[in-house]
């Protein structure tokens, strides 16, 4: 039976699509009455707004790290670097030193060189529009999205993990992770630009997720926008978003030589200043990619005798496990390496695996 097509009457409309339901408004109120008390959030009286410099310090510290751990060093990190201009006159030494614990060393190479950055072009004042932010050492689309939003006002978006599961599961997208974040920043896009506060809202739809629509096992029966999540409505929580795809993992071996002399003194050297823990101090390291290096390979290349194995231990990175093996040493070659006392190796920047190995002992 032929098909037939259907005309429409002169006049007729097309049907519009459902309106989205708002979520401006209900989630603003629920970020007012439950946004945790953390220090960077604090408003200057002076401004009426947020200090750009200590936001655009934690910005930088959560990049991949948890609040609780950022907590920790934040006010002990702008005790030492109170104003930008103190932090862009510092050595960078001093400035990795303060971010020891914190991890992503480069994140404090960056920051440094961002507050160099805002000094020489911007009179040390950190800029209001996405556009000139983007253009700073270290600062992505989220952190000036961030930076526009919350200390200025400015309808800018924000998208990480956190943001992109929260508008992902109300809106009901089931994409896989490249579009997922794609869709998820035209979404945030519009939401920024309609907003009737967007400081209050992007920090709601950050809080939400963090706290709220979690990963697994979310709190659907305390969430503000349950009323329009089409996840919570189908049931789609642990569907959404699609599970991150796996990075293959690499493997490298330290093997360092943990030297004390008489004075209990102990021997460091500066790290290259590319690759992991960059610019950093160490024990005499010898690196090693895929195959563990015999203890006599590590005499050679550290220029040492009689090693004795004293501990081993694995530390991960993002994409790599790092498995570091302890040695002490009757005698080793101090060549462009230099000793230190316990107090002096404490004030280096230094990473926590590095520290770890200056506790060990023979």
């Amino acid at each position: 039976m032929p098909s037939r097509s259907v005309t429409k009457p002169p006049g007729a409309k097309r049907a519009k699509a459902p309106a989205q339901p708002d979520i401006d408004a209900p989630l603003i109120a629920w970020y007012r009455a439950n946004a945790r008390d953390l220090p960077w959030r604090s408003i200057d009286p002076a401004t009426g707004r947020r200090d750009p410099y200590r936001s655009l310090v934690s910005e930088v510290m959560l990049q991949q790290t948890q609040v609780a751990r950022v907590l920790e060093k934040y006010e002990t990190f702008l005790g030492r670097f109170p104003t930008l201009a103190a932090l862009a006159a510092s050595p960078l030494d001093d400035v990795l030193a303060e971010w020891s614990g914190l991890g992503y060393y480069r994140r404090a190479r960056h920051l440094h060189a961002c507050a160099q950055a805002v000094v020489q072009r911007h009179a040390g004042v950190v800029p209001q529009d996405v556009p000139a932010l983007i253009k700073l050492p270290g600062i992505g689309r989220y952190t000036a999205g961030a930076i526009a939003s919350l200390v200025y006002h400015q309808p800018a978006p924000i998208v990480d993990g956190n943001v992109a599961r929260v508008l992902l599961r109300v809106r009901g997208q089931q994409l896989d992770q490249q579009s997922g974040m794609a869709w998820s920043w035209t979404q945030a896009e519009q939401l920024a630009a309609a907003s009737k506060d967007v400081a209050a809202f992007n920090e709601g739809l950050m809080e939400l997720g963090a706290t709220i629509c979690t990963p697994a096992n979310p709190r659907c029966d305390r969430c503000p926008l349950a009323d329009a999540c089409v996840a919570k409505r189908e049931g789609l929580q642990d569907h959404i978003p699609a599970p991150k795809l796996q990075a293959k993992r690499s493997t490298i071996h330290f093997a360092c030589v943990v030297v004390r002399d008489k004075h209990g003194r102990v021997l460091l050297e500066k790290r290259p200043s590319t690759g992991l823990w960059a610019d950093m101090w160490q024990p005499p390291t010898f690196e090693a990619i895929g195959k563990k290096p015999t203890a006599k390979a590590v005499a050679n290349v550290l220029r040492a005798d009689a090693l004795r194995r004293v501990e081993t231990f694995v530390h991960q990175t993002t994409h790599r496990d790092v498995h570091f093996t302890a040695y002490s040493a009757a005698i080793i070659d101090v060549t462009n390496r230099t000793w230190y006392s316990v107090a002096e190796a404490e004030a280096l920047a230094m990473g926590n695996p590095q520290r770890r190995l200056l506790r060990s002992r023979d």
